[in-house]
C-alpha cells in the first residue's frame, strides 16, 4: 500500500533526527513522537486487512495520530529541538500522509453511502 510505504519513509527520516536530540528530549517528546509514528503504522497495517466499518474506524484513528504528529513536531520546533529544515521536511510529508489516509477513508465512506 502506498500510504504505508510513504509513512515508513517519513518514519525513517524521523529516526536520525530523534537520535541527535539531547537525552532528555529524546526520551521525552522524541519518544512520544516515535510512539505516535509506530501507532499510526500499526493502525495502517491493521486497516489494510480490516473490512467495512472497522477499516473506516482505524483510518479515523490514523488521522488523529497524524494530527498529533503535526502538533508534537510543531511543539518540538517551537522549543528549538528541531531544525527548521527538518521540521518543514517532516511536516510536509506528514501532511501528505494525512491527505492519502483521508482520501482512502473518504473513498470507503462514499462506497458505503453512495450519493443518489
Amino acid at each position: 500500500m502506498p500510504v504505508i510505504e510513504h509513512t515508513k519513509k517519513v518514519y525513517t527520516l524521523w529516526l536520525p533526527i530523534r537520535r541527535n536530540m539531547a537525552r532528555d528530549e529524546r526520551f521525552g517528546i522524541g519518544k512520544r513522537i516515535d510512539d505516535i509514528f509506530l501507532n499510526a503504522l500499526e493502525q495502517l497495517r491493521e486497516a489494510s486487512y480490516a473490512s467495512g466499518n472497522g477499516k473506516i474506524a482505524l483510518l479515523g484513528k490514523v488521522l488523529q495520530n497524524t494530527d498529533l504528529l503535526r502538533f508534537f513536531l510543531q511543539l518540538a520546533w517551537e522549543c528549538n529541538l528541531l531544525e527548521q529544515k527538518h521540521y518543514i521536511l517532516l511536516a510536509t510529508d506528514i501532511e501528505s500522509v494525512g491527505k492519502m489516509v483521508g482520501g482512502w477513508r473518504k473513498g470507503l465512506l462514499t462506497k458505503q453511502n453512495p450519493v443518489r
